[in-house]
């Protein structure tokens, strides 16, 4: 068992996210890797309460501007955030990735048109990288998942790994000494 000590969950997930954005090389600016940090950090996967098409249009008909700026923001967050971390609770309601991502670009898509300046840029970027973005925390949530101890994180990892197939996934099984490997036993794959 062993404990990773940061000074902040901020510096923790920005180890982290430097490092999957440098293994998967994805070229994010530092805004955009600053803004990912900040979801990981404060989830706001509580904003998926609804329907997604249905939690886009009222925050895009929300007659008050700051707040119609802060639910798409907010929806895209958990859309970033529920798509790294959540993707088979998406796949389990029959949405398929690409209608999820976007929706997720959709909402960042609207919040920045709603800003002038720097920001506008961040919100563009978020839009349009929305799948590398959602990919590169799905590695974190995989990485994170890996470090936990106990052998109920090990199981949710080989589900994981399972659902997946991810090379991160089986690395992090290997590390504890389970080797997933594909054959002929449950869908092609197991563990030896």
């Amino acid at each position: 068992m062993s404990i990773v000590a940061a000074e902040s969950i901020e510096s923790f997930f920005d180890e982290v996210v430097e490092d999957v954005l440098k293994t998967r090389g994805v070229d994010a600016s530092q805004s955009a890797t600053r803004y990912l940090v900040g979801v990981l950090a404060e989830p706001q996967i509580g904003a998926i309460n609804k329907p997604l098409a249905l939690s886009l249009q009222e925050a895009l008909v929300t007659y008050e501007p700051a707040e119609r700026f802060e639910r798409l923001r907010q929806l895209g967050d958990a859309v970033l955030y529920g798509a790294g971390f959540f993707a088979d609770h998406f796949a389990a309601r029959g949405l398929e990735n690409r209608y999820v991502f976007s929706i997720g670009a959709r909402a960042y898509v609207s919040a920045g048109a709603m800003l002038r300046g720097d920001s506008t840029g961040l919100f563009e970027e978020l839009a349009q990288r929305f799948e590398q973005f959602a990919s590169v925390l799905s590695d974190v949530a995989e990485r994170t998942l890996a470090q936990q101890p106990g052998p109920q994180s090990l199981l949710k990892l080989y589900e994981r790994w399972l659902k997946t197939g991810s090379d991160t996934t089986a690395e992090a099984l290997v590390e504890h000494g389970i080797y997933p490997v594909f054959g002929p036993t449950r869908g092609g794959k197991g563990v030896q």
